[in-house]
């Protein structure tokens, strides 16, 4: 019984069945009709133009998307536990060419791995506006937090606001945006919010390889294709990848897939009560545990991560089994 990551869970049959259905000769690299079906695919989920460029990993669409938006001798705000600092091994910086990253918010959690304007202006009021400093030139932010927690449109709108002011580019990891949306229940765009370019995660909602830079600001959409085929990924059979992402946003699976994964995070929350450290509004769920608890739940076939020495992360999935669920469920609140 896995709650280790949603990372480990199965592909989407529709994914596999799109994957086969455009297993033919078309033109390579992204001139495939697939891949020609992207903008248009995504401009009805946004009510609005966008240009879409696939990539095969979410630390690939985030870095792209940031190195566009940020010269090497500049800087990208974002929370100090964002996955861009805390698990892409440096990719930004290396994407980038050394551009640097301006840690903000809270250190103990506290703040949910949110930012509002106030723990942005905290990093960034004290630099100095001259050479011997590197001023910053983007905001990254992630939807749903790492700690599983949903912006609303007033958090992003003021966050927006502030990088008006500073003269910043806005992006949005969304690793987990599709559950962001299922919690929030309100239309992708205003989920989206403001930002300049979002990096849409399909892998861990039931994806096999493929992610999507979606550009609101279609202009850098320009800049990146350039920027992937430098970074090694532009693909030469890019239709397997546009295949993916068509098959997740036809019908919704790739909301319905989301929705399932909070639903079982949401039954394990509550039976987790004072436990839980942060807000359950995605399908991640941060508990607090004993060492001797956290064996407990092992022996029981339980698999998850330990998150610090008193604490641990479930995951649930698309395709979490709904009696798993309640197995945790019932083992939490039994410790």
């Amino acid at each position: 019984m896995q709650f280790l990551s949603d990372n480990a869970a199965a592909v989407h049959p529709a994914v596999w069945q799109a994957m086969k259905d455009v297993d033919a000769a078309d033109a390579p690299y992204d001139g495939d009709r697939a891949s020609a079906a992207l903008d248009d695919a995504m401009a009805m989920v946004f009510g609005k133009e966008v240009a879409v460029l696939w990539v095969a990993t979410g630390t690939a669409a985030n870095c792209l998307a940031l190195a566009a938006m940020c010269p090497p001798h500049g800087a990208v705000a974002c929370h100090r536990e964002a996955h861009i600092e805390v698990d892409e091994g440096g990719a930004p910086g290396f994407f980038m060419h050394g551009a640097k990253l301006l840690l903000c918010g809270a250190s103990d959690g506290s703040d949910h791995a949110k930012l509002t304007p106030a723990s942005l202006a905290a990093t960034l009021d004290p630099i100095r506006n001259d050479v011997h400093q590197v001023q910053p030139h983007a905001l990254s932010i992630t939807q749903a937090s790492e700690y599983g927690c949903v912006y609303s449109p007033g958090e992003l709108a003021a966050l927006d606001a502030e990088c008006g002011r500073r003269g910043l580019g806005f992006h949005m990891d969304g690793a987990r945006f599709a559950n962001a949306v299922a919690f929030a229940n309100r239309p992708p765009a205003e989920v989206a919010g403001p930002v300049d370019a979002l990096s849409f995660g399909f892998i861990k909602n039931g994806g096999m390889s493929a992610e999507a830079i979606v550009f609101f600001d279609t202009a850098l959409a320009d800049v990146v294709r350039y920027r992937r085929k430098r970074a090694g990924h532009l693909q030469s059979k890019g239709r397997y990848l546009a295949a993916q992402i068509l098959a997740m946003l036809e019908g919704d699976v790739w909301l319905h897939n989301a929705a399932a994964a909070n639903a079982a995070a949401a039954e394990i929350g509550t039976a987790c009560g004072e436990r839980l450290l942060h807000p359950v509004q995605a399908n991640e769920l941060f508990v607090a545990l004993t060492p001797d608890e956290r064996a407990a739940l092992r022996a029981q076939g339980f698999g998850f991560y330990d998150w610090g020495a008193d604490a641990a992360r479930f995951v649930t999935a698309w395709n979490t089994r709904a009696e798993d669920a309640a197995a945790l469920a019932r083992a939490i609140a039994g410790l």
